[in-house]
């Protein structure tokens, strides 16, 4: 263990209640532990290590950095509360915005004290976002914003959004789109809570937008740039998700591991799991080592297809092995549930598989 993830382990050791490792789906579900949590880590310097101090950091390199949230995830520390503020939408302030808006955005949005929705899924375009309909016209310095977006996470909860909008109808999908920095409570923005089968851990929302007034100057990065926002944003965020997925694959497969017996089938199938778990990990270090040495990394959306894929599976499996011992233990039902998500949550499948194909493969954009 380095020095600065034992100063990390001290800092949670402090933190976090004595219980937690023994008692997480309880202390998982504390909404007041998750809020203090983030600030906590924030001021310290713990929240994004890489990032500079005032800002969440404390300026590690990307090994150091690495290891801390390697140290923090095998530790499941507490979820963000409000996990797209500081893990979309304040990278892509840091990257993309003025000098205003990052001194009035950036640290409530790191910190938690202000909760940011990400204004980008719309009926009809779902996981393509090219395909965005929501219209921002400009003129004499204010886009009149109209349009519609749907399973907006936190919306109802959220003071701001990044919403991205059409703002030049006639250039090509991806060239015809911004990015602006919206105050949920402006005029003519309606959201409304989507109800869902299940217990909402965070809300689904839908927004609507009409006749929205915006300043210009809350436009984030260029005009018609709001795709290369998006992309640098999610990427962001899909650095992030390997190390759960990793972490969630191997913890999935632990009652596998110790099943009585397995079938021929069963023990393919686990070998396969165990195969992806170890993928992920080390596609994960190496794009890592790659943005250390400043190279472009093409992986990420490689980490996330592999990633969410193989934490399905192996939720999946344990819960087939454990039979009618599953009866005795809901955790397996949870997580198997849980593991759903992770093919649609951060750019789903589909997508990944079409990004790999143009950008990692350079195939031609349509090939079957």
């Amino acid at each position: 263990m380095t020095d600065v993830t034992s100063e990390f382990e001290a800092f949670l050791d402090g933190f976090l209640p004595t219980d937690y490792a023994e008692n997480y789906r309880r202390h998982r579900c504390d909404v007041k532990l998750r809020t203090e949590y983030q600030a906590a880590a924030f001021d310290a310097g713990w929240l994004i290590p890489e990032w500079g101090p005032g800002e969440g950091g404390r300026d590690l390199d990307v090994p150091d950095a690495l290891a801390v949230k390697l140290a923090g995830a095998r530790r499941r520390v507490p979820r963000l509360m409000n996990i797209q503020g500081a893990g979309v939408a304040a990278p892509a302030i840091r990257a993309f915005g003025t000098a205003a808006q990052r001194e009035r955005l950036l640290r409530p949005a790191a910190r938690g004290d202000e909760w940011w929705a990400l204004g980008m899924s719309e009926p009809g375009a779902g996981s393509d976002l090219a395909a965005l309909r929501t219209t921002a016209t400009l003129a004499d310095g204010v886009f009149t914003v109209n349009g519609q977006k749907v399973w907006t996470t936190q919306a109802d909860e959220a003071r701001w959004c990044a919403l991205y909008v059409r703002t030049d109808p006639e250039a090509r999908p991806h060239r015809g789109i911004s990015c602006l920095l919206l105050d949920l409570r402006s005029p003519g923005v309606e959201v409304r809570p989507i109800r869902t089968a299940g217990p909402a851990v965070e809300s689904f929302c839908e927004v609507f937008l009409d006749d929205v007034k915006v300043p210009e100057e809350a436009l984030l990065g260029r005009l018609h740039g709001g795709w290369g926002v998006a992309m640098s944003s999610l990427e962001h965020e899909r650095d992030m998700i390997w190390i759960n997925t990793w972490l969630e694959t191997t913890r999935a497969l632990e009652p596998t591991l110790t099943a009585p017996e397995l079938s021929e089938h069963q023990l393919v199938r686990l070998g396969r799991s165990l195969a992806d778990a170890e993928g992920v990990r080390l596609t994960g270090l190496r794009t890592a080592a790659q943005r250390w040495a400043g190279l472009p990394s093409p992986a990420s959306s490689i980490l996330k297809l592999l990633g969410s894929e193989s934490v399905q599976r192996a939720a999946l499996l344990s819960l087939e092995t454990a039979g009618a011992r599953a009866f005795d233990d809901p955790a397996l039902f949870d997580e198997r549930l849980e593991s759903l998500a992770a093919t649609i949550y951060g750019g789903t499948s589909e997508i990944q598989r079409n990004i790999i194909a143009e950008r990692t493969l350079g195939l031609p954009k349509g090939t079957p």
